[in-house]
């Protein structure tokens, strides 16, 4: 059996999602383990970087799948989550809704980035971003019964500078890594 043309272009634009999608797992997966305890339940990571920056370069269903694989490494054992920690436990621990946030902040920063327009983009980030907060704050409440005041002293306050950094470094990066991945969106 011959394959066509389209059928071998199918092919590669299959095997092609499939790369990206495993290459922006590992690059979640080394990025996210980087972090810095600040002695509260939620640390420092640099995992919403390698979450946006896969949003923003592969796109909406690319850069979540790269995401939720992400979040099954973790959940079996590898140790990609903050500080290297992993296990289901941590899913289901105080900052399992942030974990579970990147989703939709993968899908957000890749829904807005595949406009092509460098506004959307940012909106994209932001608003994944607010996601992200809100169902890790609502689960971290759910899990700690502290109020939403103290919630947010503790889990979003103190990520603000931070986070805004990392939306100006995906900003900054994303169409130079955008040359070097084959193919758009």
């Amino acid at each position: 059996m011959q394959l066509t043309e389209k059928t071998q272009l199918t092919s590669r634009e299959k095997i092609r999602a499939m790369v990206m999608t495993a290459l922006g797992a590992a690059i979640i997966s080394a990025l996210a383990p980087i972090a810095i305890p600040l002695g509260n339940f939620v640390p420092i990571s640099l995992a919403t970087l390698g979450v946006m920056l896969c949003g923003a370069v592969l796109g909406r269903k690319t850069g979540t799948m790269a995401t939720l694989i992400y979040l099954i490494l973790g959940m079996v054992g590898m140790p990609v989550f903050a500080n290297y920690s992993s296990g289901a436990a941590i899913l289901i621990g105080p900052t399992g809704g942030y974990l579970v946030g990147y989703l939709p902040l993968a899908y957000l920063t890749g829904l807005l980035a595949e406009k092509e327009n460098k506004t959307m983009l940012i909106a994209g980030m932001v608003i994944g971003t607010a996601v992200l907060y809100a169902l890790g704050t609502v689960w971290f409440m759910h899990v700690t019964t502290m109020d939403l005041k103290a919630s947010l002293g503790l889990c979003v306050i103190p990520f603000l500078f931070g986070d805004t950094c990392k939306m100006i470094t995906v900003f900054l990066l994303r169409d130079a890594l955008r040359r070097f991945s084959p193919g758009r969106f």
